[in-house]
């Protein structure tokens, strides 16, 4: 059986380097009431089970509660997974990101996220939340730390402070719809080496939105290559690219969200879809990149 896509996050100084599924799971919306619980702990569960091991969540995420269904889709599992969660910028101060990791933990039953992000470029001098995460990576709470919703100018100026190359990566919306990052953003941090986590992989939000599942082109070309219109954009936004000396690689890791059993076996078996070149010139041509500098699209 071949190996499945991964993307590698580089070693720091303390952590080796790591290799995960170019596909995880998202859990936006999760704990809401918006489907059973006991259904969205499985989904999660039966991810795990299907190599989908890389789950991210967030404080804001039902006010906490998708952390609490996470949390009990874990029990007893926890060293399967690689566990994301991001806290709020205004609670990413040198004390209150302390106070706030702490809490998320609580809420996820374990003692260490091995991923925590910075949701989005607040008013905290990101000198502090650098400080904060240093203290929290030294306590064993935090393994690595990243950022989200960061613009090509914001991720420079994180990388000029102290420790801020330790940058593991940023998570931004990314879509067939919305390739906005592909113009400046994606180029650097490729230059950079931080792989991109791709939030809305589905174009379920953004202010670029499309009804990509059912547009005409995608469901055509999914038709063709015998796969659904869910695994054509997933095995796009994954799609490896050219690298040094003619090799490929991949660095974006798509996170979808899923409830029912049969998109998590939909969003797994993505991860053996390859694309071929006249498929994604389709594609393309359809939704083609952007030739100038756009805003980065977040929701």
């Amino acid at each position: 059986m071949p190996t499945p896509p991964s993307v590698r996050l580089a070693a720091t100084a303390h952590e080796p380097a790591i290799d995960l599924p170019a596909i995880g799971q998202g859990t936006w919306y999760l704990g809401e009431g918006l489907a059973p619980r006991k259904d969205e702990v499985h989904a999660l569960q039966h991810g795990l089970a299907l190599g989908l091991t890389l789950i991210d969540t967030a404080e804001m995420y039902g006010d906490g509660g998708a952390e609490e269904v996470v949390g009990e889709a874990l029990k007893g599992r926890r060293d399967e997974a690689f566990l994301v969660s991001k806290v709020y910028p205004w609670n990413a101060g040198r004390d209150s990101a302390i106070a706030a990791c702490e809490a998320s933990l609580k809420r996820l039953r374990t003692d260490h996220l091995d991923l925590y992000l910075l949701h989005w470029p607040g008013n905290i001098p990101l000198e502090e939340t650098l400080e904060a995460f240093e203290r929290l990576r030294e306590a064993g709470k935090i393994r690595r730390f990243g950022v989200s919703n960061f613009d090509v100018d914001e991720m420079a100026s994180l990388q000029s402070l102290p420790d801020g190359d330790a940058c593991a990566v940023n998570q931004v919306l990314y879509h067939l719809g919305s390739r906005g990052i592909e113009h400046s953003l994606l180029p650097w941090q490729r230059k950079q080496g931080i792989p991109t986590m791709a939030y809305c992989p589905l174009a379920q939000a953004g202010s670029l939105r499309r009804d990509l599942l059912t547009h005409p082109e995608v469901t055509d070309i999914a038709a063709a290559l015998g796969i659904t219109p869910a695994q054509l954009l997933l095995a796009w936004a994954i799609r490896p690219v050219a690298a040094n000396g003619g090799d490929t690689r991949r660095d974006v890791i798509a996170i979808p969200k899923a409830t029912g059993l049969d998109h998590v076996e939909q969003n797994a078996a993505a991860l053996a879809v390859e694309l071929d070149e006249a498929s994604l010139a389709r594609l393309d041509a359809t939704f083609p990149a952007p030739s100038r500098k756009t805003a980065l699209d977040i929701v």
